[in-house]
């Protein structure tokens, strides 16, 4: 049980963090760079795909570190598991908010409140691809270290 635990967790870790990396450093700034219309245009379909996969690997990293720190004892596991999972309460809380308005308002939206909001959802992302990077490497080091 423990193995297995901590084989998810760290195989889930490293997906997100892989997204989240190739989201932040490629995706959104070809994203932006194209024109607020046409990433308005783009958005909203990359969100909806993207969502998913984020969402569920952060949270099976989530559930599985913490199963893994139970299970064999090491709480470095839920230290990884909470870095990676704080991508959750992050997402619905805090950058909610700007997506709704990047996918539901595209149309009342000034090119530069769009340029605006896209810069604002790029910090934010930023913040959630650090959490994930660190969850991912604190659960690489232990896996190594054992």
């Amino acid at each position: 049980m423990t193995y297995a635990s901590e084989l998810v967790a760290l195989l889930a870790a490293g997906l997100f963090a892989g997204g989240a990396v190739f989201v932040s450093v490629a995706e959104h700034p070809a994203r932006t760079e194209a024109g607020a219309n046409v990433a308005l245009a783009q958005f909203p379909p990359s969100y909806r795909r993207a969502a998913p996969l984020q969402g569920g690997s952060a949270l099976v990293a989530l559930v599985a570190g913490i199963i893994a720190a139970i299970a064999g004892g090491n709480w470095e596991w839920a230290l990884a598991a909470g870095c990676v999972g704080s991508a959750i309460p992050l997402t619905l809380l805090v950058i909610a908010p700007v997506n709704r308005r990047l996918m539901s308002d595209a149309a009342q939206l000034t090119d530069a409140e769009a340029t605006e909001l896209f810069a604002s959802w790029a910090r934010l992302h930023a913040l959630r691809t650090l959490a994930g990077l660190a969850g991912f490497a604190i659960a690489a080091a232990i896996a190594v270290s054992s």
